[in-house]
């Protein structure tokens, strides 16, 4: 089944607004939460088909965060796209480690990322 409903994770507003025209435009329907517990209001009232996660926020980090929702058997299938500035190979490592299933660095390409999803999808 192709994905619809994205949940942009980021704490950045310029981020968060291009990632949301960019995914809009290319026809999902896409909600953002700044931090980890807007994050977990934002699941708990529409179970999202992919989550697009910031890894540098304030209070819980999008590793931390990542592995508390890939964990939780409600929101497990759920896969999480990282989505960051932290560029080394060990961030990537990692963020799989937590439960990401794919890793994307900032700036973001539109091509690339909508490759990802599709291959999710």
């Amino acid at each position: 089944m192709p994905i619809q409903k994205i949940l942009v994770v980021d704490d950045s507003k310029t981020e968060t607004m291009y990632l949301t025209e960019l995914l809009t435009k290319n026809g999902f329907t896409v909600r953002s939460a700044e931090n980890a517990e807007d994050a977990f209001k934002k699941l708990a009232e529409e179970k999202p088909e992919l989550i697009l996660m910031d890894v540098v926020m304030p209070g819980q980090n999008g590793f931390q965060l990542t592995r508390a929702i890939s964990r939780d058997p409600a929101f497990a299938d759920v896969p999480i796209i990282m989505c960051t500035s932290k560029n080394l190979e060990t961030d990537r490592v990692w963020g799989m480690r937590q439960g990401a299933r794919d890793y994307i660095t900032k700036p973001v390409d539109a091509n690339e990322l909508m490759a990802k999803i599709k291959a999710l999808g």
